[in-house]
């Protein structure tokens, strides 16, 4: 127990290194490539941040624990707008204004309705899987002609270094995209040792335990780029993590083994994946900020829907 309880401050320590790291190089990697920090969290840093989940996933399938898989990828989205967004915003507060989301918004629909679909019609195979991983094919293609047409202002980084070398950027790139996934596997590793020891099943540890810990590279970035004034970063790692999570990582796990939706999640957390998701359209299509009490609103609703689960 005592070591399960070193390797989850370890994780801890190394996810909040890795999140700072890797927001700072992202924002200067936009100024070096010209593009917006927006499309680089929806990107590079989103993709980054998500090897957790795909890293725990496939393994979860190689042990023939599916619904850990599953479970980790639906609760990992439900878990990175109303936790990680709602402890971002009751950090600093996250202003939506000026921030162009809508058509990432619409993709990470477009990705939990196909999710919903294919559940529903039987277990997740290959041919699923191919289906999902060509829908991430055409998010790429889409965001980053989307990231060559827009042309970056300076005035956009007030207060980031604009001097960084790519030496330095590729560094704290690496170093954050190393530690965060690292940070979640020893955070995982020792947290599902203590729940299993405490007789809780695979399902549950997957949709909750396991879905917040490899959810917490996550919220490290979204904090740090919060704090740090990059809003818009962190809304873009939220919305482009919850479209890979559904295309990539469910879509390699699926040409590993077939993945069945348990009949629960089909009743439940399917649908509160997609409520949750449902919940930024005010925010993100008005304009509306969201402040420190929408942000404590969200996290209250998390801790219901756990509390539904246990």
């Amino acid at each position: 127990m005592i070591v399960d309880i070193a390797l989850v401050l370890a994780g801890l320590a190394l996810l909040v290194l890795g999140g700072d790291l890797l927001v700072k190089g992202a924002v200067n990697l936009s100024l070096r490539l010209g593009i917006t920090p927006l499309v680089v969290g929806l990107t590079v840093v989103a993709f980054g941040t998500s090897a957790p989940e795909l890293i725990v996933s496939l393994s979860a399938a190689l042990r023939g624990a599916t619904d850990i898989a599953v479970g980790n990828v639906v609760g990992s989205n439900i878990a990175n707008v109303l936790m990680i967004l709602g402890a971002a915003a009751m950090m600093s507060g996250i202003v939506t204004r000026g921030h162009d989301l809508r058509e990432s918004w619409a993709m990470m629909i477009a990705a939990s309705v196909l999710l919903i679909v294919l559940a529903f019609l039987g277990p997740i195979g290959r041919v699923e899987g191919a289906i999902l991983l060509a829908a991430l094919g055409l998010v790429l293609w889409r965001q980053l002609s989307s990231a060559r047409a827009q042309d970056q202002d300076a005035t956009d980084l007030e207060g980031v270094a604009l001097g960084a070398r790519w030496r330095r950027i590729l560094i704290w790139l690496a170093g954050g995209l190393i530690a965060l996934p690292v940070g979640a596997n020893l955070l995982v590793g020792g947290a599902s040792d203590i729940a299993l020891a405490f007789g809780i099943s695979e399902a549950v540890i997957g949709l909750t335990l396991v879905a917040v810990g490899t959810s917490l590279p996550e919220l490290a970035a979204s904090v740090a780029a919060a704090m740090r004034g990059r809003a818009d970063m962190a809304l873009g790692n939220v919305v482009g993590s919850n479209i890979f999570n559904i295309l990539s990582i469910l879509g390699l796990t699926a040409l590993v083994r077939p993945l069945p939706v348990p009949a629960e999640m089909m009743r439940l957390d399917l649908w509160v994946m997609l409520a949750s998701s449902l919940l930024l359209a005010p925010f993100l299509f008005r304009g509306i900020p969201i402040g420190r009490l929408a942000g404590a609103g969200f996290v209250l609703a998390y801790c219901a829907y756990v509390w539904v689960l246990l």
